[in-house]
């Protein structure tokens, strides 16, 4: 048994200051209003001057301190130990667009993560990939000569883009996904792509979670989108069209329709504050959710080369570019997004606290996660009043502790 004693507790709806929380196994056993509660044989951590809140899930991060996820048959239990140092709980490890050995590959580490997680470790949930089936105009730092057609998902090089890699199909793809099912969580694709539609509603019939990101799609396509199934942005505002008062496009289409979350960078740089604001507003705190994007570079000195899949990427002072400036990812973490959410945009704590864990959770339904109340899992993090991770309890136990490596 385990107390956190003397904290201010950031409930979903309100904060109790100079709480304490009773831990119990791998549960939260109790909330009290006081700061001195001891239970027989209790194991009391001081937390006074600190917020208790509910672990952070981040449903889209590629890598971190120099750990890429296609590094290697470890690279994401890697990653799943040194993110909750960052007040990660549970991450959905994002892919690029790659071929299908490179594919099974990484769902294969998803796979023995999710079934074999080790101690002190984040835990590991279905993927999310960004598929072969984005748009090549909007591809970013995706790798474009993996890109293929929802319409032509036999031939092995799509007419859509020169110099295509021919050795693959997209129905090779769609076949390695097929038989990863479990590991697979959100895919993001681009409706406006021949046969992109079908293709959102074959995946959600599937179990997917769909989202719409890296896309050209028009308002009504985005729509269209949406009523076959689509329930998630990827990044809004970020490789989508520029949103306009005639033309409010894919990111309109997501502000408009409460069935749709919003992911949002929150590093203030990928999105100005004042956009973070406004999504927040249209959307509604509940609609949105604080991810980071975080590539390799995350945790590493600014100048720093590294790896987002195949290609080179450079730390810059705001985010991960490619050798020719392209913004590749962020260096963000999900301890700095909760910072800026309430620094930077205007935020509470139980509305940052909601953003980077409540969200997430109910929307990849974990049930028992990303709140604290009695019966939830212990998935939690203690902040300074700096809102510097001070510690990160995972199932009720220490998994990060800042104050043992001072």
């Amino acid at each position: 048994m385990i107390v956190l004693a003397g904290g201010d507790l950031v409930l979903p709806d309100r904060i109790v200051s100079g709480g304490s929380l009773v831990i119990e196994g791998a549960r939260v056993a109790a909330l009290e209003a006081h700061a001195r509660v001891d239970p027989a044989g209790a194991t009391t951590i001081d937390v006074s001057q600190c917020y208790v809140v509910p672990g952070f899930i981040d449903v889209h991060v590629h890598g971190v301190e120099g750990i890429d996820a296609f590094d290697g048959p470890e690279a994401i239990a890697a990653m799943a130990l040194r993110l909750p140092a960052y007040g990660v709980t549970a991450f959905c490890p994002a892919s690029v667009a790659c071929d299908p050995a490179a594919l099974r590959g990484f769902l294969l580490q998803v796979s023995r993560a999710r079934v074999a997680p080790v101690a002190r470790a984040a835990r590991v949930l279905p993927a999310h990939l960004e598929s072969n089936f984005i748009s090549p105009e909007y591809a970013g730092a995706q790798p474009a000569e993996c890109l293929r057609s929802p319409a032509r998902l036999d031939t092995r090089t799509a007419p859509m883009m020169a110099g295509a890699d021919p050795t693959f199909s997209g129905q090779e793809i769609l076949d390695v996904i097929a038989a990863g099912r479990a590991d697979v969580g959100i895919i993001t694709l681009a409706p406006e792509l021949e046969g992109g539609v079908d293709l959102v509603r074959s995946l959600c019939a599937a179990g997917h979670r769909v989202a719409l990101g890296h896309s050209g799609a028009d308002f009504d396509v985005a729509i269209a989108a949406i009523e076959a199934g689509a329930r998630h942005a990827t990044h809004l505002f970020n490789r989508m069209t520029p949103m306009s008062h005639r033309a409010p496009g894919l990111a309109g289409a997501v502000l408009v329709r409460e069935d749709v979350v919003a992911e949002l960078i929150c590093d203030g740089h990928h999105v100005h504050p004042a956009m973070c604001r406004t999504t927040m507003a249209a959307k509604g705190v509940r609609g949105v959710l604080a991810i980071t994007d975080g590539t390799a570079g995350a945790g590493l000195p600014v100048g720093t080369s590294t790896r987002l899949g195949p290609k080179t990427i450079r730390v810059s002072a705001h985010a991960a570019e490619l050798e020719n400036g392209t913004l590749a990812g962020s260096t963000l973490t999900m301890d700095r997004a909760f910072a800026n959410i309430v620094n930077r945009f205007g935020g509470s704590l139980v509305d940052a606290a909601a953003m980077c864990a409540t969200n997430p959770a109910r929307e990849l339904g974990l049930i028992g996660h990303g709140v604290i109340t009695a019966g939830a899992i212990a998935d939690l993090v203690v902040l300074d009043r700096e809102l510097q991770v001070v510690c990160t309890l995972i199932g009720g136990s220490l998994a990060y502790d800042a104050r043992a490596l001072s």
